[in-house]
């Protein structure tokens, strides 16, 4: 999880590493949380390294701070821009919390507002280009094709997509079962058209992968025989979009968003997109998925009961 080569000093990485443990045993967070978090104290790391400024995070100052909130200012929306401070003052709070600290470098750096964004979505048109632009003459292709229509045809989270295992596939139920946050399952639909693309793949490529100790039951696998990573699958979707010369910037989770939006768009209610997003309340789904002021009229138009009035 930690890169050596990004950080000023090992007592960085001794720390992080404390840090880690205590955010998974005394907070019971996820794998993917405890990343974000140390993902956002290597950004800083890194800028200190970058600007020659050699200091533990014991003696760091609020003024090194700052100069790395600013610069990163320059380069995240203000979404991310809040999610790092929230992430850092987790991490010295908690060194003050183990009485290695005095003090918290952020305390007085406010969270920018970030008010409430509606996520980019794809056309169907721009999906289908998207695929249309994998290389299948490649082994990689083939696998690649698989994983973003699953992305797409089921509304999967990244994490939901590397984790997927082939005992979760009930292809002639029509289902397959996502583990997502919490360890939380569900059963969501699956299309032939997905199902046809993840055989292919499963016959055709996976076959052939030699499958390392431990992913045996894992559904997609990189060259080496072992899982993906989130990294992996951003790159991948990334690339494509360059390739296609798409004027969005999109990630896997924008293939979800537009997988509800079009959901929504032609006719599916929200309590059925909320079950299969896995979204524990509703009200999640009502944010999440693109309420369009055409889609409202519609719906008053065709169900209102004085709509003929």
């Amino acid at each position: 999880m930690i890169k050596k080569r990004s950080f000023v000093n090992m007592e960085w990485i001794i720390h992080i590493k404390n840090f880690q443990s205590y955010l998974r045993i005394e907070r019971g967070l996820s794998k993917n949380t405890i990343e974000n978090y140390s993902y956002d104290i290597e950004r800083l790391v890194s800028f200190l390294k970058e600007n020659k400024i050699d200091v533990s995070p014991i003696k760091i100052t609020e003024e090194s701070v700052q100069q790395f909130i600013y610069a990163v200012s320059k380069q995240v929306n203000t979404r991310s821009q809040s999610r790092i401070i929230s992430g850092l003052k987790s991490f010295f709070s908690y060194l003050i919390f183990e009485d290695l600290r005095s003090n918290n470098p952020l305390e007085l750096i406010d969270s920018p507002k970030t008010g409430r964004k509606l996520p980019d979505t794809l056309s169907v048109e721009e999906i289908d280009n998207l695929i249309a632009a994998i290389d299948l003459s490649s082994s990689e292709g083939e696998r690649n094709r698989a994983m973003i229509e699953t992305l797409y045809g089921c509304g999967l989270r990244v994490s939901e997509l590397i984790t997927l295992k082939n005992s979760d596939l009930f292809f002639e139920e029509g289902f397959i079962k996502i583990t997502g946050k919490g360890n939380k399952q569900r059963f969501v639909p699956i299309s032939e058209v997905t199902q046809k693309y993840i055989e292919m793949y499963r016959e055709t490529v996976r076959i052939h992968v030699n499958i390392q100790k431990g992913y045996e039951d894992t559904l997609f696998l990189n060259r080496r025989g072992r899982q993906l990573t989130r990294a992996m699958i951003f790159t991948i979707i990334k690339n494509l979009a360059v390739k296609i010369k798409l004027n969005k910037t999109i990630s896997p989770h924008t293939l979800r968003h537009s997988f509800a939006t079009h959901l929504l768009e032609n006719g599916a209610d929200l309590r059925s997109i909320q079950l299969m997003l896995g979204h524990e309340s509703i009200t999640t789904t009502e944010i999440y998925v693109h309420l369009d002021r055409k889609f409202l009229t519609n719906v008053l138009h065709s169900f209102h009961p004085r709509k003929n009035a």
